[in-house]
């Protein structure tokens, strides 16, 4: 059997986006009992030239919601800027995993082939979907969810590598 775009794509950012709320969920009952606040999280930095927490937040949304919708209009563009505190990032992620939870496997898998651009000012890089999400999508998310969870490790949330994983998608 064939492994489907919604299998590469949605299924795929569904787990995480999971996995992302539990993380960020668990940051936030963390920083509550450790009276650490949630303002200085969000503006908090790996390293002086990385974008905030609340970017990486920011782009785990746009590269699974935000990739999808591109691929549905045939256009991909750089991320809104969204000041956003804790909750309104936390507010992300469900709005994510919401809308992509809605989708039917064949809305998405009718995407095949169809060609996309990413475009970012005069600057343009044509795909197909299937090239857009498979090359540009889910490294960058994948990217911007990692360093979310170490952002939240670096504060000392205890997390795992399970919770990263979030719920696999196992052989009934």
């Amino acid at each position: 059997m064939a492994i489907s775009l919604y299998d590469t794509s949605v299924a795929t950012y569904l787990q995480i986006l999971g996995s992302t709320a539990n993380i960020l969920e668990k940051g936030a009952v963390y920083a509550a009992e450790n009276g650490i606040g949630l303002p200085g999280i969000v503006a908090s930095r790996l390293r002086d030239d990385m974008n905030p927490f609340h970017f990486q937040v920011v782009s785990v949304w746009h590269h699974s919601l935000g990739a999808i919708r591109g691929a549905r209009e045939g256009i991909f563009t750089p991320p809104p800027s969204l000041d956003l505190d804790y909750a309104g990032l936390q507010g992300l992620v469900a709005e994510a995993s919401k809308e992509l939870g809605a989708l039917t496997e064949q809305e998405v898998n009718d995407m095949a082939g169809n060609a996309m651009k990413f475009k970012a000012g005069d600057f343009e890089v044509p795909f197909t979907v299937e090239d857009f999400i498979l090359s540009f999508s889910l490294p960058n998310f994948y990217f911007h969810a990692t360093t979310t969870y170490d952002m939240l490790r670096m504060q000392g949330v205890p997390l795992g590598k399970m919770d990263f994983l979030g719920a696999l998608r196992v052989a009934s």
